[in-house]
């Protein structure tokens, strides 16, 4: 076998460093978007877990202890309660004004102690906005959101939230 002394690289060489270059950068997109869910749903779960904390121990902050205190119908929600998070759901929902994908999260909890129709919305609002705001904590988009953080933003995605399916 004789070696070329002119530096001339194979064709077939060339073709396996252009294909390999390509599949690994197409796998890296693929990669930082998975990546990017897997935040979410993360970020996701600890507000959830945020959200049945404060309602389980009772620790509102004040405009709302007051708000429950004066409602009757709400009164329950002033003793602890034991909450918990059986699963969260994510359907995509298309493109947002910002052509960024929109993302629908749904929480599907549980609570003997939340019996009514009012202390379920009020405990699931607590849910959906701690879920929210935890999601825009993680992608530091509290800026581009409003006070309640619906819709909340990541850098490809925004992300509402669905009423609290209680089971």
């Amino acid at each position: 076998m004789k070696l070329d002394n002119k530096g001339q690289i194979s064709v077939e060489l060339l073709l396996l460093i252009s294909f390999a270059l390509i599949s690994a950068i197409l796998l890296a997109n693929a990669i930082i978007d998975a990546n990017e869910l897997n935040v979410v749903m993360a970020s996701a779960r600890n507000g959830a877990f945020e959200g049945i904390s404060s309602n389980g121990l009772a620790i509102y902050p004040k405009d709302s202890y007051e708000n429950y205190s004066k409602d009757f119908k709400k009164h329950s929600l002033l003793r602890e309660k034991n909450i918990k998070i059986v699963k969260i759901s994510q359907t995509v929902k298309g493109k947002d004004n910002f052509n960024r994908t929109r993302i629908q999260l749904k929480i599907y909890a549980s609570s003997p102690e939340v019996k009514t129709k009012e202390e379920k919305e009020a405990v699931g609002d607590r849910i959906n906005y701690n879920v929210r705001k935890s999601i825009t904590q993680s992608f530091k988009s509290e800026n581009i959101t409003n006070k309640l953080f619906n819709p909340a933003f990541s850098n490809k995605y925004s992300f509402t939230t669905a009423n609290v399916v209680w089971v």
